[in-house]
């Protein structure tokens, strides 16, 4: 095992510093006692001089840190962890990702109402009002419906090539 860092306080009033080089200093002080820290990287064995050296000078040990390299016949598996995309789920042979209706729903209320050039603030305001929620069952508010507007963007293309959305133009230029 090889010692990583030693760290000394002074002990009592004593202000003695080492005559070696500290990699990390602290202060600590106000209105009680102040206190000297420093953190020195070993690179090598520590003699009972350089201990006798510390403690003559006033410091007291106050932590170890060991480390060591471990032998391991496998290397370790790194698990990636991402989000589903918002308008997916996991389908029920849980091998791919399948459309989430409601989920689907509220992307295409949120294109249409931004489509209408309506404000992220009356979005999430008019999401909300109709009772939907976000995934975490929040209320949408401007930053989460901010948040969504990469997704809108990524299935921008397929909810403007759906039938459902060519009814929903027709209706909007009707309503113009």
């Amino acid at each position: 095992m090889i010692l990583k860092h030693l760290e000394w306080r002074p002990s009592g009033n004593s202000l003695a510093r080492f005559s070696g080089r500290p990699s990390l200093v602290f202060f600590e002080g106000g209105a009680m006692a102040r206190i000297e820290r420093i953190r020195e990287v070993v690179t090598g064995p520590v003699d009972v001089d350089q201990w006798k050296q510390k403690t003559d000078a006033g410091w007291k040990l106050v932590a170890l840190e060991w480390r060591r390299e471990i032998e391991s016949g496998e290397p370790e598996q790194t698990i990636i962890m991402e989000d589903i995309p918002y308008g997916l789920r996991v389908a029920s042979d849980c091998t791919r990702l399948e459309e989430h209706p409601d989920e689907r729903s509220v992307l295409v209320q949120m294109m249409e109402l931004i489509v209408q050039d309506h404000s992220v603030s009356e979005v999430a305001a008019a999401l909300s009002s109709r009772g939907l929620r976000t995934r975490g069952g929040s209320p949408w508010t401007p930053v989460a419906v901010f948040n969504m507007l990469p997704r809108l963007i990524e299935v921008g293309p397929k909810i403007f090539s759906s039938d459902d959305w060519e009814e929903r133009r027709e209706r909007l230029l009707r309503a113009v």
